[in-house]
C-alpha cells in the first residue's frame, strides 16, 4: 500500500474533525475507559457515535496525525483491505485507530481478534450498531475488550446542549431521595416543563439541534434505514424479512403500548411465531421498540414479550403514533431507566425496578391507589415542577444519566 492510495481516507478525516465542536460531550465519553487497547461502543443511528469518537480525537490529540478516524461503509473499502491498512499505518507510527460502522465491514470481529492480537501496543476504538450481539459472535471479543452502549439522550444531556441547565447525573437513589430539594433548584432557573414538553417531541438525539423542522423526517428516515441497511449487515436476513420487520414495526406504531399475540402478529406478518419474536427482538436490540418481560430480558433465551414500547418519544412523533398522553409518560419512563436499570412489568404497577422500586406513571391527579401498601413504591408524576414524598416529578426521572 502507497501513501497514495489513503489520501481519501485521510482528507475526510481531516474534513470531518475540522467540523466538530466539542462544547457539549456526551455523559458516555467521561465513563469510557479509553486507554483499554480494544474498545467498541455501540448505538443506534443518530445517538452521535461518530461524534464521539471525533471529540475524543479532538480533545486528546495536539497534532492530528497521531490518530485516524475511519468509517467502514467508506467505498474505498471496496477495493481495499481493513488489514493491509492497519499493517501500513502501523508501519509508520499510527498507535490509535479509531473505526465507525464496523459492522458494515465483512469477517470483522475476526479481524479485530487479529489486529489486537498482531499489534500489543495499538489502541483500536470501534463503534457499531446497537444489534451487535459481540459474545455472539464468530469469535469472542468479549475478553479482550470493553464495550459501551450509547443510549439516545437523557433528558438531562439535551438540557445541557441547549444551554438550559448544566448538572450531574443522579443516581435513583439520590433522586428518590433528594428530588424536592433538587427540583427546586432546578425550577428557580429554567422552564423545566416546557423544556421537557420540548425533549419528548424532538430532543432524544443530538442531531436535533441542526435539524430543526426537518428532524421528525430524518427520524422517520433513520429508524427506515436502521431495518434496511443495518438489519442485515448485523443479523444477515433476506430481503422478505426486511419487508416483513417494517410491516411489524407498522403495526406496533399504530398499537403501543401493544400486549402482544405473538401468534397473530406472525400471521399478519404471513410468517412463523418464532420469526416474528426474533424480528421483535432485533427491532429491540435496534433501540427501535423496547420489550417489557416480566423477567430479565435475554437475547439468547427469547421469550414473548408481556408489553411493546416505541424505543423513546421522538419516535413516537417520527412514526405518526396516536396521540396517547399515558403512553408518552411511560415510554418516557421506560427509556430513561433502561439506560441505567433493569426494568420489568410487575403483577401491579407500571414498573418494577432493580428487582426493587414499584413505579406507576400518571397526571397530576395519579393516586397511590394501584400500588398502596407496597414498599418502595413511588409514583412519577407528569404535569407537575416540585413533587413531595414518593410523588415525584416525571421529568426528572431523565437525571440519571
Amino acid at each position: 500500500m502507497e501513501q497514495q492510495e489513503i489520501l481519501p481516507l485521510l482528507a475526510t478525516y481531516h474534513r470531518r474533525l475540522a467540523l466538530i465542536e466539542t462544547h457539549f460531550v456526551r455523559a458516555l465519553h467521561a465513563q469510557i475507559h479509553w486507554e483499554s487497547r480494544l474498545i467498541g461502543i455501540r448505538g443506534t443511528r443518530g445517538a452521535g457515535k461518530t461524534t464521539l469518537l471525533l471529540q475524543h480525537i479532538k480533545q486528546r490529540f495536539s497534532h492530528v496525525d497521531d490518530a485516524l478516524w475511519i468509517s467502514l461503509d467508506n467505498i474505498w473499502f471496496k477495493t481495499h483491505s481493513l488489514t493491509d491498512l492497519v499493517a501500513y499505518l502501523y508501519n509508520h507510527g499510527l498507535r490509535h485507530l479509531y473505526i465507525d460502522e464496523v459492522h458494515k465491514y465483512p469477517d470483522w470481529a475476526i479481524i479485530l481478534k487479529n489486529l489486537y492480537d498482531s499489534y500489543p501496543d495499538l489502541n483500536i476504538v470501534y463503534t457499531g450498531s446497537s444489534m451487535l450481539e459481540i459474545d455472539n459472535s464468530q469469535v469472542d471479543l468479549s475478553r479482550r475488550q470493553s464495550l459501551y452502549t450509547l443510549p439516545v439522550m437523557s433528558f438531562r444531556e439535551y438540557l445541557g446542549l441547549y444551554g438550559l441547565i448544566d448538572m450531574e447525573a443522579l443516581s435513583l437513589e439520590e433522586l428518590l431521595r433528594d428530588h424536592v430539594a433538587i427540583s427546586m433548584d432546578i425550577v428557580s432557573r429554567c422552564k423545566i416543563i416546557k423544556a421537557f414538553n420540548d425533549y419528548l417531541t424532538s430532543g432524544c438525539y443530538p442531531f436535533s439541534l441542526e435539524a430543526g423542522e426537518e428532524y421528525l423526517l430524518k427520524l422517520a428516515a433513520i429508524a427506515t434505514l436502521v431495518i434496511e441497511s443495518d438489519m442485515p449487515a448485523v443479523e444477515n436476513v433476506s430481503y422478505a424479512t426486511v419487508e416483513k420487520t417494517k410491516k411489524l414495526l407498522a403495526i406496533i406504531a399504530q398499537s403501543v403500548p401493544l400486549v402482544p399475540n405473538v401468534n397473530k402478529l406472525g400471521q399478519a406478518l404471513e410468517t412463523t411465531r418464532d420469526n416474528c419474536l426474533r424480528m421483535l427482538y432485533t427491532l429491540d436490540k435496534a433501540q427501535i421498540i423496547s420489550l417489557l418481560t416480566k423477567e430479565e430480558k435475554s437475547y439468547k433465551r427469547i421469550s414473548s414479550p408481556e408489553k411493546i414500547y416505541l424505543g423513546n418519544t421522538n419516535l413516537m412523533a417520527a412514526l405518526g403514533v396516536p396521540v396517547n398522553v399515558g403512553n408518552k409518560r411511560e415510554t418516557f419512563f421506560n427509556n430513561q431507566l433502561q439506560a441505567v436499570a433493569t426494568v420489568t412489568l410487575p403483577p401491579k404497577g407500571d414498573f418494577l425496578v432493580d428487582g426493587r422500586y414499584l413505579f406507576e406513571v400518571g397526571g397530576a391527579s395519579k393516586t397511590f391507589e394501584q400500588i398502596k401498601d407496597t414498599p418502595d413504591s413511588y409514583l412519577a408524576v407528569d404535569d407537575i415542577e416540585i413533587g413531595s414524598g414518593n410523588r415525584i416529578p416525571l421529568w426528572m426521572f431523565g437525571l440519571l444519566y
